[in-house]
């Protein structure tokens, strides 16, 4: 612990939040409903801390598209999770409009991955 001291709290929970959606990328399991929640608020808050949430909202549109208007578009496309996961990565320019989106520099391993699939998971349920 004492390598920790002087860290701020902050960047200690942004280390844990980057490890836990991490592990939860690598895990392959999908929440329960128990625990749906906590991981929705804990892939909100990593959106938030890397700065996803400056120009995104999760039902409305800011200078980017909503998440839910990015999850309806992506529905029921099989290669959806990758191809997000690459434009939270690496940025991209002409799918929603004039404004780029800027690459995600910030972004640990894995968290463009998770990020996606949080996303995804917004798209309303198919009608039967």
């Amino acid at each position: 612990m004492k390598g920790l001291a002087g860290v701020r709290a902050g960047t200690m929970m942004s280390l844990w939040l980057m490890v836990a959606a991490t592990a939860f990328a690598q895990s392959g399991t999908s929440a329960t409903p128990e625990t749906g929640a906590l991981d929705a608020r804990a892939m909100e808050k990593l959106a938030r801390t890397r700065n996803c949430m400056t120009c995104h909202a999760t039902d409305r549109t800011l200078l980017a598209p909503s998440y839910r208007d990015i999850a309806k578009r992506y529905a029921g496309q099989p290669a959806a999770a990758d191809e997000l996961a690459r434009s939270i990565s690496e940025g991209s320019q002409g799918k929603w409009g004039k404004i780029p989106m800027p690459a995600g520099l910030q972004l640990a391993p894995g968290e463009a991955n998770s990020l996606a699939r949080w996303i995804l998971g917004m798209a309303p349920a198919p009608r039967s």
